[in-house]
């Protein structure tokens, strides 16, 4: 037998410079579509060592083909998901962190550009929010719809705002009856809502309650206890 076949062969080369491995590998990672995949699970799929994946995602990556991702939930594991993909709000955390990290920042200039929004509307809804604040190209513009809503249930929860539902009437008269609407706390509009402020509404211990519509003898239009609510 001659030397040159006593010789390794080369590993064999495939279109665009990848490998059968590298070909194997990078399969593997694009299966897993917008989820990523671990490097050890990476590993256990393909059955190759260590060394051997570690040179392939760096061949991979050095053609664009392959990116390495940050998982919120799991930082200290390398993740990897193909270049076409973008990763799951699941890998990521959605929209409020940036590189795995809570934008805290952030969301805490949302939070005051919509209690202002809301100040001066009044009474808006989470569309009427996300439209004031594109239309006064305020800061911050490039926030979302969902962000937008998102911020606005995560202020009631911390009691910033309230949310009510459109009566049609006075202040509300430009949103359907029924529809969802945040407006300020009573009060100092520097100090939270007072406590309890959505359970005094008159009409959750109205008796006559079932009685009353918007265009009955008995409606929020005529209800003095309701008028006073609302100017609280």
């Amino acid at each position: 037998m001659s030397l040159l076949n006593k010789r390794k062969k080369p590993e064999a080369k495939l279109a665009g410079g990848l490998s059968e491995i590298d070909r194997r590998v990078l399969e593997v990672i694009k299966s897993k579509k917008e989820m990523s995949i671990w490097t050890r699970d990476l590993k256990i799929e393909t059955n190759l060592t260590d060394p051997v994946i570690n040179k392939c995602i760096k061949n991979l990556v050095s053609l664009a083909l392959i990116k390495e991702v940050v998982h919120v939930q799991l930082k200290g594991r390398k993740h990897y998901i193909a270049a076409e993909f973008e990763p799951s709000k699941e890998i990521t955390g959605g929209s409020w962190y940036v590189n795995g990290d809570l934008d805290t920042k952030f969301i805490e200039d949302l939070k005051k550009i919509c209690f202002r929004i809301i100040q001066i509307l009044k009474v808006a809804t989470a569309e009427g929010v996300y439209d004031y604040l594109h239309a006064k190209q305020v800061a911050l513009t490039e926030c979302t719809s969902q962000q937008i809503s998102e911020i606005l249930r995560a202020m009631v929860l911390e009691n910033i705002i309230i949310d009510v539902k459109s009566t049609g009437l006075g202040e509300y008269h430009s949103i359907p009856i029924g529809k969802v609407c945040y407006r300020c706390p009573p009060g100092d509009p520097n100090k939270g809502p007072k406590a309890g402020a959505l359970v005094s509404i008159p009409c959750g211990i109205c008796p006559r309650i079932r009685e009353c519509t918007p265009d009955g003898l008995i409606s929020p239009s005529t209800c003095v206890y309701y008028a006073k609510w609302l100017d609280f």
